[in-house]
């Protein structure tokens, strides 16, 4: 095997992003075969010796990736102090080690969510400068005026900033209730929630769809499957393409 990256060999193993293995090298915590390693340097798993502090990094990684239909009222953490369910508490015990959410849906939002061992594909499913399209169909109180999609369509300012365009179609409206579909390429805290209450329109309910072209389709709430390769390349072409 050729020679790469400790970083790319770290986040490929499960136990950290690139971002993270970087702050390791930084801290002198990863060796190979007995040496301090530095930023750059590179190795061959399948014959160097590498660790992260006492724990050796397998050359054997077999990458898992999960899709799942987080319900409400379910955490998307690997552990909450306070023992609620996490999104890791509904998979097979013999499936959780070295997964964790990519991303997050908030206690009362439900939906797609997923879950990897894969830190460089978390990295790149989560940066801000991939763009990646998340979808909702979210339900709000009242009648948004077409003004009012626009506002939120053109962008509303959050925390002093901003947000991106976001794609917004009204669906349909019934007992003083509408349903939108909501398309974003950017993430920030409760963002729909947040501009729903700003314009008027307080959220009902809150599900996410798709990721990328990844679709929940019949998934049931509470249910997941593995992603198979071809899946994953609907996430986005940068994934498919990384280079060593």
């Amino acid at each position: 095997m050729v020679k790469v990256r400790l970083q790319k060999i770290i986040a490929e193993a499960g136990i950290c992003s690139r971002r993270k293995a970087e702050a390791l090298l930084t801290e002198e915590r990863v060796t190979i075969n007995g040496e301090k390693a530095q930023i750059g340097d590179k190795a061959d798993p399948d014959l160097d010796e590498i660790f992260v502090d006492d724990y050796r990094v397998d050359n054997i990684f077999k990458e898992t990736v999960i899709i799942l239909n987080k319900p409400i009222g379910v955490i998307s953490t690997c552990n909450d102090p306070q023992g609620r369910i996490t999104v890791l508490d509904l998979l097979p015990k013999d499936l959780r080690k070295g997964l964790y959410p990519v991303g997050r849906l908030d206690l009362d939002s439900r939906g797609a969510i997923l879950l990897t061992n894969n830190g460089d594909l978390t990295l790149k499913l989560t940066h801000p400068s991939y763009l990646h399209e998340k979808t909702y169909k979210v339900i709000v109180e009242g009648f948004p005026s077409q003004n009012t999609l626009k506002r939120w369509r053109e962008g509303v300012i959050l925390n002093g900033k901003k947000t991106l365009a976001a794609s917004i179609a009204l669906m349909h409206s019934k007992r003083n209730t509408s349903m939108l579909k909501i398309i974003l390429k950017e993430g920030r805290n409760r963002q729909i929630r947040r501009i729903g209450a700003l314009l008027g329109h307080p959220i009902i309910d809150l599900q996410r769809i798709a990721i990328g072209n990844l679709k929940l389709n019949s998934l049931g709430e509470g249910n997941w499957r593995k992603l198979k390769k071809k899946e994953l390349n609907l996430l986005d072409y940068t994934y498919k393409n990384t280079s060593t």
